[in-house]
């Protein structure tokens, strides 16, 4: 299964949300992992529920159904989807699909323009005020609700407690410890994906920008996004293995073979060694930007279909978005930031959550315009063109800019 975030590596092919076919459901039957809750005729209405989760979220999002399912009149159908963007983008369409289903917001400008998501505003059963207001407006697009908030996720910088015995305080801490261990058989100073999502928080650093959804213009090739990509060329990528890739790089933190990962918290749940988060490392006077995420409970455009369908999906999404059990154990278990006006902030939450709360106060949201999907792709190849040496990063990102107006146009 495809970790949630992981599939922000393959955003170069997100644009196709906005052209996918209608090909047959049967034709394509939606791979699931696992499935909970129960139908029958004493329900007073049942819903379908997509995701695409880490293990440790499953668990509690199948026990979070039960327990709905378990304590009132609806049924809830919860499906661990593989490759969930490409099944909901052939299944809405063709009238299949769940009522609802989870992911992150940036995904929202594409489905709404797509017609892959309802405005539910006039439907929802609770007060939106009671979210934070990065909650609020994920789920906001253009005067409509399409969804509610559950979380915030982001990366932030993870060290073994095993190699490392306390946080790095400064820039040379960090270099220092990532340095000693890139020296020895097998070690390596840092794990770290070479994915625009990851490297955003470095291109951000020093006042740069992908795009601007407000203005929708590109900054790849500002001097200060560029500077913030020679940082990471030329100070952070010689300290990871040579294969930039997710599911390396994860691995050389996860089998104990690195002191640092700059990551998410859908990530390392199940690792045999303690583990710590603290914000991203950084010269003195520098902060790191990494975008965020806010994972959304869309109301899918089947929701508009039958009435019962739809006020079971209100109701579990509803429920889940403001159970504060589920929502604390989200951000003990798993470092989900709270949107919750009732849990964010608190200082009670654990030290994994209060590290990648510091990690997003300080980024920015992914932009939910539909103009966004061209750009990921774009970055990432520019990025690796001046990571192989291939081109000059200047003219990647040049070429990787005019890709993404021949896209617009």
């Amino acid at each position: 299964m495809v970790h949630r975030r992981r599939v922000l590596s393959a955003l170069a092919a997100a644009g196709a949300v906005s052209v996918a076919g209608c090909a047959s459901v049967e034709e394509d039957e939606p791979e699931s992992d696992d499935s909970d809750g129960v139908g029958g005729d004493d329900a007073a209405g049942e819903a379908d529920l997509w995701y695409a989760l880490s293990e440790g979220e499953l668990v509690i999002v199948e026990e979070a159904i039960e327990t709905f399912n378990s304590e009132t009149d609806y049924a809830i159908t919860g499906e661990d989807i593989a490759e969930l963007e490409d099944q909901l983008t052939t299944a809405i369409p063709a009238g299949e699909g769940p009522e609802t289903f989870f992911w992150a917001h940036d995904w929202m400008g594409d489905f709404v323009e797509s017609q892959f998501v309802a405005d539910r505003q006039g439907d929802i059963g609770i007060d939106l005020d009671q979210f934070t207001d990065a909650g609020r407006e994920a789920v906001e697009y253009e005067g409509g609700v399409y969804g509610l908030p559950i979380g915030a996720e982001t990366v932030g910088l993870f060290y073994n407690e095993e190699l490392v015995d306390e946080p790095p305080e400064s820039w040379d801490e960090f270099y220092d410890v990532a340095e000693e261990y890139n020296d020895q058989d097998g070690m390596y100073g840092l794990s770290y994906p070479l994915d625009p999502y990851f490297y955003s928080a470095y291109a951000h650093m020093y006042g740069g920008f992908y795009f601007d959804d407000e203005g929708e213009e590109l900054g790849l090739t500002d001097e200060e996004t560029l500077d913030g990509f020679r940082f990471v060329l030329d100070e952070l990528e010689p300290l990871i293995p040579d294969d930039p890739d997710y599911d390396a790089q994860a691995a050389v933190f996860s089998e104990g073979n690195a002191p640092f990962a700059i990551n998410g918290p859908w990530e390392f749940g199940g690792v045999d060694f303690d583990l710590s988060v603290t914000t991203l490392p950084a010269p003195d006077g520098e902060t790191p930007a990494p975008y965020t995420g806010i994972q959304v409970a869309y109301f899918a455009d089947a929701i508009t279909e039958d009435a019962e369908r739809a006020e079971a999906a209100h109701e579990f999404a509803d429920w889940y978005t403001t159970n504060l059990d589920i929502l604390e154990r989200l951000a003990e278990d798993q470092g989900i930031i709270p949107v919750h006006e009732d849990l964010a902030g608190e200082d009670e939450l654990p030290d994994l959550v209060q590290g990648f709360s510091e990690s997003a106060a300080n980024g920015f949201a992914m932009p939910a315009s539909p103009l966004m999907n061209q750009v990921w792709g774009p970055v990432e190849d520019g990025f690796m063109n001046a990571y192989t040496g291939d081109m000059s990063l200047e003219d990647a990102m040049a070429e990787a800019e005019d890709r993404i107006r021949g896209n617009w146009d």
